[in-house]
């Protein structure tokens, strides 16, 4: 679909764009503004980027000459409202993926909406493909939030490969380095996604250069998490008043072993199977370390259905549902559930991995007066055992004694 050129549109030509400083973001400046629009750049940090990254991130934006770019920090509102609860679910999509960017995504298109109604913007564009999740969370958001403002996507609608869009911006001048565009990287506190010739592929993995981290740290190191009601609170002797420097903190520490790199492969919104790279060191070992606190001090059913709602709720972020009502009801179960979730787990960092040791909680179910697995039973007699597997039995043994013993 051709992009109406904006003096076709009315007078108000001004435009919000959700800007990464990409190659994608930085090509929807250049054709939007040769376009007519009056573009305005916003980059949304829910964690991750250092002050000097997103003062980098600006002068692009300059360098590019958007009418005007903006920072809007989401970082602890994206940890309250959204992180915390995908540690209390131990949320990992496939059993691989942290959903490092689908979670990002929404709380990054709530805050350009917001954005774009507080400058009256008429447009918002962002430089989503038309073969990803991005394009589908970034509309959804848009169009509830914003109803009566168009949503322009130029990568999308132009069907454009990195190779032209390089071309086109190098015959506006701009520098682009082929090399380091090979590769889409988005980085958020909740890990970094990298895509690039070799995830279009269903055999090859991404080579060692292609991560942000390197291995830069060798030696074993073990570090203790400090959970309080399902939130990391402290490392080793360190206390953190708000979770987002902890979990900093811990990417800091892993981050030189390498840890929590992966390719996931799972099914798009749209229908088609996806892989992605990512690296999130902090949060799989948090995931982790969670998932074993919770194992401790847990009883069963909660454990069971917290399970059932947590898979649910990561499949509703990912697909951009955040905004469904029923989301505020499974936080409520999970937020709930996390009232005995406190201890310490030790984990060792070693490269390229990482190992659990085991945890300290006073609410440990393990160290109970009633019995060691395997070794003693304290609160019950082997009688009382036997007459409990009988009745146990009961209604298999009506069963196959009415099925001629067929399962």
């Amino acid at each position: 679909m051709a992009i109406e050129k904006a003096e076709n549109q009315g007078n108000n030509m001004k435009l919000v764009l959700a800007f990464s400083g990409g190659l994608d973001t930085s090509y929807c400046v250049k054709y939007l503004s040769e376009q007519g629009y009056e573009v305005h750049s916003v980059i949304v940090n829910t964690g991750g980027f250092s002050k000097e990254e997103l003062d980098e991130i600006a002068q692009k934006a300059e360098m590019l000459e958007v009418k005007q770019h903006s920072t809007i920090d989401e970082t602890d509102n994206f940890y309250q409202k959204c992180l915390r609860f995908l540690i209390y679910g131990n949320v990992l999509r496939n059993n691989t993926y942290p959903l490092s960017v689908s979670a990002e995504r929404v709380f990054q298109a709530i805050a350009i909406v917001e954005h774009a109604k507080a400058i009256g913007a008429k447009f918002i564009a962002h430089g989503s493909t038309g073969a990803g999740n991005d394009q589908v969370r970034f509309d959804l958001i848009f169009s509830i939030l914003a109803p009566d403002i168009s949503i322009i996507t130029p990568i999308r609608d132009q069907r454009l490969s990195r190779q032209e869009e390089v071309a086109y911006l190098q015959a506006k001048g701009v520098d682009v380095n082929w090399e380091k565009a090979k590769y889409s990287i988005n980085k958020g506190l909740w890990g970094t996604s990298v895509g690039g010739q070799e995830t279009l592929t269903s055999n090859q993995s991404l080579p060692e250069e292609a991560y942000p981290s390197q291995l830069e740290e060798k030696s074993p190191k073990s570090v203790k998490l400090k959970f309080e009601e399902g939130e990391l609170k402290g490392i080793d002797s360190q206390g953190f008043s708000n979770p987002v420097e902890a979990i900093l903190k811990l990417q800091e520490l892993a981050a030189p072993y390498a840890i929590g790199r992966d390719i996931h492969v799972g099914d798009t919104i749209i229908g088609i199977k996806g892989r992605v790279g990512f690296e999130a060191a902090a949060p799989l070992i948090i995931i982790k370390a969670h998932h074993l606190l919770e194992k401790h001090t847990l009883a069963k059913w909660q454990q069971y259905w917290k399970e059932q709602l947590a898979n649910w709720y990561g499949m509703m972020l990912h697909e951009g549902q955040y905004l469904d009502p029923v989301m505020r009801d499974m936080e409520a179960f999970m937020e709930h559930s996390q009232k005995r979730v406190t201890g310490t787990v030790e984990v060792k960092l070693l490269p390229y991995r990482f190992e659990l040791i085991g945890i300290e909680s006073k609410y440990d179910l393990m160290a109970s007066k009633y019995g060691q697995y395997g070794e003693m039973n304290l609160a019950w007699s082997g009688e009382d055992v036997k007459g409990f597997t009988k009745i146990f039995s009961n209604q298999n043994k009506i069963y196959h004694a009415y099925n001629d013993g067929e399962n």
